[in-house]
């Protein structure tokens, strides 16, 4: 898989991709990740990326001539499946989304920044918008982060146990069923016992009916 990422900081995007899972992914080749400073395209001496809003308002709007000419560049060394803007208004971002684009081979994120995009490049290249919740960052970096991070830990050959992605929460609309390790009891908490057992159907049918329940308890949205 590639990522090509389109950022005002690209020195903001480079640090988690240097750590743990991420740094390994792109170390064993499994993945590339590419950051493309915006500011390459600016317009004039002072690379201009921005400007004020048509019809008034405050805040910046970043200008469709630098983003065009960026993402039309890349596009012309390759094909992408999908052009994604991460963007508050966008769709939230969810496992089942996750899953489907870790099946992909190229994509392409775009960080915005200020008051948003100018309209146009989103009519003429986003192809998804997408959100990671219903607040308000500073600038998409962040966001392009937890995306990245969501999909290249689904690739085959990142997690030293390629089942464990499946147990995750949100996997199968449930959420995940209380976990242990040693020691078997701590001030008076054990494990419990089914846990111990060695019975494999035991166990996983008492995972199922936790994961029911604590499901049913904090996110009971999931179940319907």
């Amino acid at each position: 898989m590639r990522i090509d990422i389109i950022t005002v900081l690209p020195e903001l995007m480079e640090s988690p991709f240097k750590t743990s899972i991420l740094q390994r992914a792109v170390e064993k080749e499994i993945v590339e990740v590419h950051f493309h400073s915006l500011r390459n395209w600016g317009l004039g001496k002072r690379k201009k990326i921005d400007d004020e809003p048509y019809g008034g308002g405050a805040g910046m709007v970043m200008m469709i001539e630098p983003l065009d000419k960026c993402i039309s560049h890349l596009k012309s060394e390759r094909e992408y499946d999908e052009v994604i803007y991460l963007t508050p208004d966008g769709i939230t971002l969810n496992q089942k989304m996750a899953n489907q684009l870790s099946l992909h081979q190229n994509l392409i994120f775009l960080c915005g920044h200020y008051k948003g995009i100018d309209q146009r490049v989103r009519d003429l290249h986003v192809t998804k918008e997408i959100s990671i919740g219903d607040y308000v960052l500073t600038g998409g970096e962040l966001a392009a982060c937890v995306l990245a991070d969501a999909v290249i830990r689904l690739l085959p050959g990142v997690l030293n146990d390629e089942q464990s992605a499946l147990s995750d929460s949100f996997q199968d609309n449930l959420l995940s069923p209380p976990i242990y390790t040693r020691p078997e009891e701590y001030k008076g908490l054990k494990v419990p016992e089914v846990l111990l057992s060695g019975h494999l159907g035991k166990i996983e049918d008492w995972r199922h009916e936790q994961s029911l329940q604590i499901t049913q308890k904090k996110r009971p949205d999931l179940l319907k």
